[in-house]
């Protein structure tokens, strides 16, 4: 009876030994740490790697240092200019102390989405409505900014901000949607009579080509008919040139002789005669 009661009490020892040393000993990824209370007081951040804590006496919260990504889902909010608009954005995140971001704050993420939503509707409140459309760079660095410096310190660093959604009153939606349907027209209208006016240009300056090279053609036309007249009245002179008065003699016999031969009555004058009429016509004038 005692040896089993014995035996249970070992056993039981051993148990709670093998639980308390589990717990003594913790193992810490690269990217995380722990922030280690004894008694209650923090001594700071442990880790990477082996972390051995008293059991009992010591408690640990686990802290990740990797780059965190949360959403803000659509919130209404109010513009300069009174038009209520819903945004929704997405914010970066990372912590640089961790012991800070365990102890200077209850609840990080829900005091950080607490404080995103508030700063999002203080920073639209700011800003009139063609600017929160048109500047969503200027309006994400505002974000950013103001965030940061809430969270800082709660040794947490706020990356980026990026605005994913902005959903305008639907009034505003049908005339944005009238603009761009108006712009487009326009664009068109603009890029229709451009190419009008290209294809009138190409057609005068085809046409101007064109005469110009009939021009061009009949010019040279004109100078090799020129030239060609210039070498036939050449080679006449020089033809010319070469007959004596026998040979014009011969020819004026030769045509007498062919007019003859027609069966009609002919009246044929020699050309001394006509001479000889000159000089009679002369001296009655005289």
């Amino acid at each position: 009876m005692e040896t089993t009661f014995l035996i249970c009490a070992v056993a039981a020892v051993g148990v709670i030994g093998v639980v308390l040393l589990a717990t003594a000993i913790r193992i810490v990824p690269e990217y995380q740490r722990l922030v280690v209370f004894r008694l209650g007081r923090s001594i700071g951040e442990k880790g990477p790697g082996l972390v051995f804590l008293i059991p009992v006496v010591d408690s640990a919260r686990r802290v990740d240092l990797r780059e965190q990504v949360r959403e803000i889902p659509h919130q209404t909010s109010i513009t300069k200019d009174n038009a209520a608009i819903s945004v929704d954005f997405i914010w970066y995140y990372k912590v640089l102390d961790a012991e800070a971001s365990v102890i200077q704050v209850g609840n990080f993420e829900s005091a950080a989405e607490g404080m995103a939503t508030t700063t999002l509707r203080a920073v639209i409140g700011g800003i009139p409505l063609d600017d929160v459309l048109s500047e969503r760079d200027h309006i994400n660095n505002l974000l950013r900014t103001r965030l940061d410096e809430v969270t800082e310190r709660w040794g947490v660093k706020v990356t980026n901000v990026e605005i994913r959604e902005i959903i305008p009153p639907r009034e505003i939606q049908d005339s944005m949607n009238r603009q761009m349907a108006a712009e487009r027209e326009r664009r068109a209208q603009v890029t229709q009579s451009t190419g009008e006016k290209e294809a009138s240009i190409n057609i005068a300056d085809g046409k101007k080509q064109a005469a110009i090279l009939e021009a061009e053609g009949l010019r040279q036309s004109a100078i090799l008919n020129a030239e060609g007249y210039a070498e036939a009245l050449q080679l006449v002179f020089k033809a010319a040139e070469d007959i004596d008065q026998k040979t014009m003699t011969l020819q004026y016999f030769e045509t007498l002789k062919k007019l003859g031969q027609g069966a009609s009555t002919k009246f044929i004058f020699p050309l001394e005669f006509t001479s000889m009429m000159g000089d009679f016509i002369r001296n009655v004038e005289k």
